[in-house]
């Protein structure tokens, strides 16, 4: 056993040594939030009408609105006003210092001729990729902004294959009525026999050295564009909209620095595969405040490019301020990972409400990912009916686990190995999930130093660590349908649980599993309560659990 632990602290420093990321102090604090500069714009106003648009909800008016923009940034900058109406149109490129503005009542509603969308290199959960080109797209841009109440619909079902399981029968009729083609067995929908032909091939659209985007014209109608991407911009401001219907992604900055996300709505379908509400990549001091999201994957996730390409890229997500957010339906409320290889830091996330969503708080990992995880900050969250888990952490990711329950044990310490780490959550309040608590590291690699205090949270079960250190719960109410245990630990240390409360006649308090669980303390918690106060198995040993009597 000594022989492990020595073995492992060398290989971590040797790793954080290598990599170049040593431990680092945040210089944010709640009382020092980070900053983000906002764009300007001129007051001079070019109307989309001046250039030719018709609302009539057929006439394209890609060139009108492109014009429009174009004209407006030669001119030093402004705004493009898109007035009330249903505006036909094909992909959109913005221009520096030109403030889109989309009047209340007015939607541009992004074609379905998909020969409009040009075959482009972009970004796929984090490495280069052919993509068709997104409905709105700027790279390089300063001083740029998409502005108003109106809606940006991406008609994203013609590009989105769907299984027959998401569907109610009268939806699933009217899918299979609307055109497509069906999987041979009849249980999934495709947009077309090319998108089926590349699904079915398991085709990949990565761009591999010497393939450029037109070698993918084979399988175009598979690569869907994300709604809304900005590519390496600085100073740029989305307020009001509401984008939805998106055939991917709905908000993707990528190397963006100074990005204000404010009062926006994002709406996809339940079923829309990837259809994240926002994923803020590699970027630099942004703020999402005052959003509301209901879609069909993570709802506010932080991403910094995936595996190698990420590593090399090296640019984390950092300096970012989350606050009074409400998110419906998504597989988290907030999400960092799995594509964070390039890190993630100092993020602060308050007064956010997730309501149905699949998880709340979500970390998640894989070995090979590599990244360093550090610094976020999250209190006065409140979440109620969470299909899964509270507060989760996996760095198990879309792994397949043994049928005997065993995880793949490979102790090896290298640049792949993700690091998550330095967190504090506060002030959270959960009325309904599956699990309050769920922290599961590597065996090589722990989950460390994550602080959780003051909550509550009524769930079906209580708290599950595995392969965790410096884990610190205090002032944390577990109000659990399953008492058996309330607490769960396997092979974690350095752990304390102060002031705990939890159901009288509970059945058993502590579940401590294996050898590695070593140096837990509880502190102001009343064990006798609980009908067991711990039960020690797999190599765990009772000297390890130090109690001390309640207050």
């Amino acid at each position: 056993m000594t022989k492990t632990l020595t073995l492992f602290s060398a290989a971590t420093l040797a790793l954080l040594t290598l990599s170049g990321k040593a431990q680092t102090t945040s210089t944010y604090s709640w009382n020092n939030l980070p900053k983000i500069a906002q764009p300007t714009f001129r007051k001079d106003t070019i109307n989309i009408l001046a250039h030719g648009a018709k609302a009539d909800g057929v006439t394209l008016n890609t060139k009108a609105i492109n014009t429009a923009i174009a004209a407006c940034s030669q001119k030093g900058g402004g705004v493009v006003l898109v007035p009330s109406g249903l505006w036909m149109t094909g992909p959109i490129e913005l221009k520096s210092n030109v403030n889109l503005h989309v009047k209340k009542a007015a939607t541009l509603l992004f074609t379905t001729d998909k020969s409009q969308y040009a075959l482009v290199e972009g970004v796929y959960e984090g490495k280069r990729a052919a993509r068709n080109q997104s409905p709105i797209s700027g790279t390089n841009l300063e001083n740029v902004a998409i502005t108003g109440q109106g809606i940006l619909d991406g008609n994203g079902d013609v590009w989105r294959a769907v299984n027959k399981g998401q569907l109610t029968e009268s939806q699933w009729k009217e899918k299979v009525a609307s055109g497509g083609v069906l999987k041979d067995d009849g249980k999934v929908w495709y947009p077309s026999e090319q998108f089926k032909k590349a699904s079915v091939d398991g085709r990949s659209m990565l761009l591999t050295p010497g393939k450029t985007p037109q070698d993918f014209a084979d399988m175009k109608d598979f690569l869907r564009p994300n709604l809304v991407v900005f590519t390496n911009c600085k100073k740029v401001l989305l307020d009001g909209v509401t984008f939805q219907n998106s055939p991917a992604w709905c908000l993707h900055p990528l190397m963006c620095q100074d990005l204000t996300i404010r009062n926006v709505t994002t709406k996809n379908p339940e079923y829309a595969h990837n259809g994240d509400g926002m994923d803020i990549e590699s970027c630099k001091n942004f703020l999402i405040e005052g959003c509301t999201l209901d879609v069909g994957d993570d709802a506010i996730c932080i991403k910094s490019g995936k595996d190698e390409e990420g590593r090399k890229r090296g640019m984390p997500t950092e300096n970012g301020v989350i606050r009074n957010n409400t998110v419906y339906n998504g597989h988290g409320g907030f999400v960092i990972g799995s594509e964070m290889s390039g890190g993630a830091r100092n993020i602060f996330v308050y007064n956010c409400t997730f309501m149905g969503t699949d998880k709340g708080l979500r970390f998640k990992s894989v070995r090979g990912r590599g990244g360093v995880v550090e610094h976020i900050y999250a209190k006065d969250i409140f979440m109620k009916d969470i299909a899964g888990e509270a507060i989760f952490f996996d760095m198990y990711y879309f792994v397949k686990f043994a049928t005997d329950g065993q995880r793949d044990e490979r102790p090896v310490v290298n640049e792949g190995t993700p690091i998550f780490r330095d967190m504090k959550f506060e002030n959270i309040v959960c009325n309904g999930a599956e699990k309050g608590v769920f922290i599961r590291g590597l065996s090589e690699m722990p989950i460390k130093n994550i602080t959780l205090k003051n909550l509550t949270l009524k769930t079906d079960k209580g708290v599950e660590l595995t392969d965790a250190s410096g884990i610190h719960l205090e002032n944390v109410q577990l109000i659990t349908k399953e008492t058996k245990p309330v607490i769960f630990v396997d092979n974690s240390h350095n752990l304390t649980f102060d002031g705990i409360q939890y159901n009288a006649n509970a059945d058993l308090l502590f579940d401590i599993n294996g050898e590695r669980s070593q140096d837990i303390r509880v502190t102001n918690t009343d064990t006798t309560k609980a009908q067991t106060k711990a039960a020690f198995n797999k190599g765990a040993v009772e000297k390890q659990l130090m109690l001390s009597a309640a207050k």
